[in-house]
């Protein structure tokens, strides 16, 4: 029997991925989902009810259900932010979740309604503030500060000595070298580079890939009646 109690805040697709991972590698027993009354379109999931997020302190008690929070980077992670701080306000605690399959060192320091997936490397000294999401298989060098409210997508490496501002959101195969200071509200996109401190609110794009000329049947030399398929053939 599991001894703790989660009420999750979300109906999306995240909120069915963070009903998995509580269910399976928790002690937490997911009650309820709950939602805006504006977004209240069905009345479960899974077999768990879904209640309005209005009056959730009236259905629950706060003393003895925590929340999470699972809203992505809608907005640049402000509704989730915004819906933290009003579960907070109803007296709920935000519960936490780290995977099992993640390696985190011991002296990390992780906060409130934060969401470690699988395959990420956490190593030792790094700091992570409240409400910040790390997708799978990410790499969080040694000393490093996450601030609140990020949103941090998959198999980014973030080296040593990096500190990141507040609201940022980190795209898929990104970089950030050493000693870097990423500023608040800013958005590293899938595949870029970062080798210098940004500035507040900028959005840094990566290297975007282009068609070759030659066609893929032409690279693998792929042939049909001894004449490569993909191939301009001569006017006949």
């Amino acid at each position: 029997m599991k001894n703790n109690k989660v009420i999750i805040v979300g109906d999306s697709a995240f909120a069915e991925i963070a009903y998995e991972y509580f269910l399976h590698d928790t002690d937490f027993e997911v009650v309820a989902f709950s939602v805006e009354n504006k977004y209240l379109e069905r009345g479960s999931l899974f077999g768990v009810p879904i209640v309005p997020f209005e009056t959730l302190e009236r259905s629950y008690d706060p003393g003895q259900h925590k929340v999470f929070v699972a809203i992505t980077y809608i907005k640049l992670n402000r509704v989730r932010t915004k819906l933290c701080n009003e579960a907070r306000k109803k007296g709920f605690e935000l519960a936490t979740y780290v995977s099992s399959k993640a390696f985190v060192w011991d002296n990390v320091q992780i906060g409130e309604n934060c969401f470690i997936f699988e395959n990420n490397v956490i190593q030792p000294f790094v700091k992570i503030g409240n409400n910040v999401i790390v997708w799978s298989g990410n790499h969080i060098g040694h000393h490093s500060i996450i601030k609140d409210n990020c949103f941090i997508s998959s198999h980014a490496v973030i080296s040593g000595f990096v500190e990141m501002g507040e609201n940022c959101f980190i795209g898929v195969n990104s970089t950030i070298s050493n000693n870097i200071k990423i500023a608040r509200n800013c958005v590293i996109g899938a595949g870029a580079l970062i080798l210098k401190d940004t500035g507040a609110d900028e959005v840094y794009k990566g290297l975007k890939a282009s068609a070759a000329e030659s066609s893929s049947l032409e690279l693998f030399n792929v042939m049909e009646d001894g004449i490569v398929l993909g191939e301009k053939r001569p006017d006949i």
